[in-house]
């Protein structure tokens, strides 16, 4: 990639709940969306989502669809702050920069929500524990 500059937006924060309706009316007795979707399912993560707008960023509220998701363990032990999401123009060229530089590809291109493709990125910083790093292809 060399000194191409790519473009990423913060899209949204991702939470692990273990249901995302209780969720929702815990959190709407602090917080005023704007929006909120519809739970979506996640075939692929096996994961249902809800996306509540709050301004910029999104957060989005994650929950286990099946005893086998990867996210079950966390929902189990109280859940939490999950991973941070950026929205990008081209998610292989994306992988490609951010590999070369010394992140480690965790999930290649999936299928996510709303038909667009997804992926999972460990950014192995020493200094700024930044967690999990998800990519999301723009429409």
């Amino acid at each position: 990639m060399g000194n191409i500059k790519t473009f990423m937006k913060l899209h949204h924060v991702g939470i692990v709940v273990n249901n995302i309706q209780e969720s929702l009316g815990e959190l709407s007795r602090y917080l005023n969306f704007e929006t909120v979707s519809a739970i979506m399912p996640v075939g692929s993560q096996k994961v249902n989502i809800c996306l509540m707008k709050v301004g910029e960023p999104f957060l989005e509220l994650i929950e286990p669809a099946s005893y086998d998701s990867a996210i079950s363990e966390f929902a189990k032990s109280g859940g939490g702050i999950h991973h941070i999401c950026f929205e990008v123009k081209n998610i292989e060229s994306e992988l490609e920069s951010l590999a070369s530089k010394g992140a480690t590809i965790l999930v290649n291109p999936i299928k996510g929500f709303d038909e667009r493709r997804i992926a999972f990125v460990d950014l192995n910083t020493k200094n700024t524990k930044c967690g999990l790093i998800e990519l999301l292809e723009t429409k």
